[in-house]
């Protein structure tokens, strides 16, 4: 990857972000469990991008995917983003702790849920909106 490509990584981040909050917000919006307040769900849209969208298009695009190609690059891209974000929300937000013999609190499998299907509407839609328009 050159100079010209990393720059061009660099001019489309700013409307990538965008657009992957705008993606990503109304599934989290609508997703997370009720315990999470408006407030809270519109810094989540906003943060859980922020955390990971400048690995998944600045970094990985020019560490992974010349040495592996594109499609090692969107499977650990695609891996990357939904588990990094479940664990930032996690720590960010803890559960309670799940009801007797639960393996899990409900609302936090909900919450992670909406995380891991935010980023694959994001990826497709996304990836959609790269193939008609760019």
């Amino acid at each position: 990857m050159d100079e010209a490509d990393v720059a061009a990584l660099w001019r489309f981040f700013p409307l990538g972000y965008a657009a992957s909050v705008a993606f990503e917000g109304p599934v989290l919006w609508l997703g997370l469990s009720p315990s999470h307040s408006p407030g809270r769900r519109l810094f989540a849209a906003c943060w859980l991008t922020a955390a990971t969208y400048p690995i998944v298009a600045l970094l990985l695009p020019v560490v992974v995917e010349p040495r592996l190609g594109r499609f090692a690059y969107i499977v650990i891209a695609e891996l990357f983003a939904p588990l990094a974000e479940c664990l930032l929300f996690a720590l960010a937000f803890p559960a309670p702790l799940p009801l007797a013999g639960g393996l899990a609190n409900p609302s936090r499998v909900r919450d992670m849920m909406a995380i891991v299907l935010a980023n694959l509407v994001s990826f497709i839609v996304g990836g959609w909106v790269v193939h008609m328009w760019w």
